[in-house]
């Protein structure tokens, strides 16, 4: 039975027993063969296939032809429901008995000297108990011209072993590759749970209110505008406004801090928060498939289904080896004999182990895997990578180019500085300037108010006047005032001080310069130390984009130490330079653009990688970018960075490592120096290895 995870015209299919990396690529290769498909994607770590439909009406035909497909790569492939973990679980029980009797059986003989036909059929037994059933889907794959998986290998090279009077050999062989599958399938499977256990954000239940009863419903029986209860401990299960109620929460589960947050009447709060103390009373604002968790959660379970270059070269690489390494073996057990007039047996074991190195799981595994925790170990940081291709990219910035309100400053404006000239008292300037600017809608008319923080009288406001471009004019308390920029000041010959590289708002009053007020948008606390990080990560060049005057942009730039500034841009205009820099061929790496997620859509979607410095919840930004901070904090950039880094150096290891010893034990096989004990430790161990190694990702 498919899942019913839908979502435009896609469907999405878990694939209980899915094991086999090779058998992951073929499914994905013919799935997408199928009509009415424009494209799917095997999973392997989450055991899912995900099809996109040309029309999703036509879901019901098509979902025969994929489950044929499925089990014509697969026989033992079920496609399932989310109730197939408890399959697998009773599956992975049964396996270990079946081990055990046949580990027994094959003891008996080594350790009591038997009869030769006692050991014989003892071994034998064994033999099937332990390999009998990958010796049946062989057949069966064989049976549909479906050579070169781990089946038919692991086959070939045992009943090889026996041919040639080898019974322990073929009996251990089997059995140690079984014993070592069990091992790699709990150790990929825990790793699933690791991820997985990071992102337990999605909560159980909600305490709807109904008149005067409270009843524990699922979250997505709670409609907007339903009042919901959020007890001490409990997950805020959707997205809403505390209308009661005053507390602390806890937000790390999305954004990664792990400072509580206090929140009380009016707050805005999202589901993933859990309430730390007090009791709330929420205003549900959001169903729960367009809250902030099922969003989060759709995206780090769907992030797999980008796939980086590395990904796509190994799931190649794997198609072409097996069949090579096999036919290699082939030639070994044949030509050198029949040249050296030598013994077949010996060339023959020779080549059976050459046969039990060949399978490419260690890489085919451990590499989507490495990626995966890279993902889910960014997302427990507050960072949403939305694609193994975005983090695989990140590795690669060399130039990282931000919008500046927002993203390098608070985005706010503030009044930092009241210079009054004699006989005028800061004071009296500030009131002047808040009278003027009273009937103004602009941020920096609404700062200057802000910061005066008195009631206004505004019937004192007369012949009030916004000349276009330069400012107001006014008469206030009988007086003439003129405030703006220096232009105004200039087209009525009053002498200013220059204010340079604020934005200062100039003051006469009745034709004389009365002192200026700042108005600046400061510097994130954290920008100066991201910019200091992320070059000793080695991002060459950190550049800024913005509207705002050059002087104010230049002053900022110099301040953080950044390698560049365009100043006084229209959004088309940031578009064409995050343009030049991509099309740029000299420039060496990825080019990265963060902006708010919201005015910067254009040039987020043009770079290689779009970063959102989106405020949690803020739809326009997870939309719009390909990579989404939870928080306004610069720095999350240089983890994010470090997290991509680490995970690509994990995969380089795994890589070298996995070829490294099977090329090495391949030589050896060749030579005649290595036997299967030493080939199923470089298969199945160093798969084993280079998952566990894959995990050290989730490690802070």
């Amino acid at each position: 039975m498919e899942s019913n995870n839908m979502k435009g015209s896609k469907k999405t299919f878990l694939l209980e027993g899915l094991d086999c990396a090779v058998c992951a690529a073929k499914i994905e290769d013919n799935v997408k063969k199928i009509d009415g498909i424009c494209n799917a994607n095997v999973d392997l770590i989450n055991t899912k296939l995900t099809v996109e439909l040309e029309d999703i009406n036509k879901i019901n035909d098509i979902n025969k032809i994929i489950k044929k497909v499925v089990k014509d790569v697969e026989p033992n492939i079920h496609i399932v429901d989310s109730e197939g973990k408890i399959v697998k679980d009773s599956r992975f029980k049964w396996k270990i008995m079946q081990l055990l009797s046949a580990a027994i059986l094959f003891i008996l003989p080594v350790i009591f000297k038997l009869p030769e036909y006692a050991k014989f059929s003892l071994f034998f037994i064994s033999y099937i108990i332990s390999g009998g059933e990958i010796i049946a889907l062989s057949i069966k794959k064989i049976l549909k011209g479906q050579l070169f998986d781990e089946n038919f290998l692991m086959s070939i090279s045992t009943i090889g072993a026996f041919a040639i009077g080898k019974y322990e050999e073929g009996v251990s062989v089997m059995l140690f590759y079984q014993i070592g599958t069990l091992i790699e399938d709990y150790a990929v499977d825990n790793s699933r749970k690791s991820i997985k256990d990071l992102m337990d954000i999605r909560p159980d239940y909600a305490n709807l209110k109904i008149e005067n009863d409270i009843k524990k419903v699922p979250p997505e029986a709670v409609n907007i505008g339903d009042i919901i209860l959020v007890k001490p401990g409990e997950k805020i299960p959707l997205d809403g406004k505390v209308i009661d109620g005053k507390s602390f929460v806890d937000t790390s589960s999305l954004t990664g801090e792990y400072l509580p947050m206090e929140v009380t009447i009016g707050s805005d709060v999202l589901s993933g928060f859990i309430n730390k103390n007090g009791l709330l009373t929420v205003k549900v604002e959001k169903n729960f498939n367009e809250s902030t968790v099922s969003k989060i959660l759709d995206l780090i379970e769907n992030a797999n289904n980008k796939k980086a270059q590395a990904e796509n070269f190994i799931t190649k690489f794997a198609k072409y080896y097996t069949p090579i390494v096999t036919l290699s073996a082939l030639f070994i057990a044949t030509i050198p004999p029949l040249l050296l007039s030598e013994n077949f047996s010996n060339w023959i074991y020779r080549a059976l182990v050459f046969l039990v190195i060949s399978c490419p799981c260690a890489l085919v595994i451990s590499v989507p895997l490495s990626f995966f925790s890279g993902i889910g170990a960014a997302s427990k940081s507050g960072i949403l990578i939305k694609g193994s291709n975005y983090l695989e990219a990140l590795n690669d910035v060399k130039t990282m180019v931000f919008d500046k309100t927002g993203t390098l400053t608070e985005g706010t404006f503030k009044v930092t500085e009241i210079n009054a000239e004699n006989p005028l008292k800061n004071d009296e300037l500030l009131k002047y300037a808040a009278y003027g600017e009273y009937y103004s809608n602009h941020p920096i008319a609404s700062s200057i108010v802000n910061a005066y923080g008195k009631e206004i009288d505004a019937v004192k406001i007369k012949d009030y006047v916004e000349l276009a471009g330069n400012g107001i004019k006014a008469i206030i308390d009988d007086k003439e005032i003129l405030m703006g920029n220096s232009k105004l000041m200039k087209s009525h010959n009053i002498a200013f001080k220059d204010a340079k590289p604020y934005s200062a708002v100039h003051i006469a009053v009745d034709g004389k310069y009365a002192g200026y007020i700042v108005i600046s948008d400061s510097i994130k606390k954290d920008s100066k130390d991201t910019v200091k990080a992320l070059k000793s990560l080695g991002v060459e060049r950190l550049i800024m984009l913005t509207g705002d005057k050059k002087e104010i942009s230049q002053y900022i730039s110099n301040e953080l130490g950044l390698d560049g500034v365009y100043s006084e841009l229209l959004p088309d205009e940031k578009v064409n330079v995050v343009d030049e820099l991509c099309s740029n061929t000299d420039l060496k790496g990825k080019v990265a653009f963060v902006g708010d997620g919201i005015n910067d859509a254009p040039a987020l979607t043009r770079a290689d990688v779009g970063i959102a410095m989106g405020k949690i919840g803020t739809d326009a930004a997870i939309e719009a970018a390909d990579v989404v901070l939870m928080t306004d904090e610069p720095y999350k950039l240089v983890d994010a960075i470090k997290i991509a880094k680490k995970t690509h150096k994990i995969v380089l290891e795994n890589i070298i490592f996995a070829l490294g010893v099977k090329l090495s034990v391949l030589t050896l096989g060749a030579l005649g120096l290595a036997t299967m004990w030493e080939a199923v430790f470089a298969d199945v161990g160093i798969t084993v290895l280079a998952v566990l190694n894959s995990l050290r990702i989730l490690a802070k």
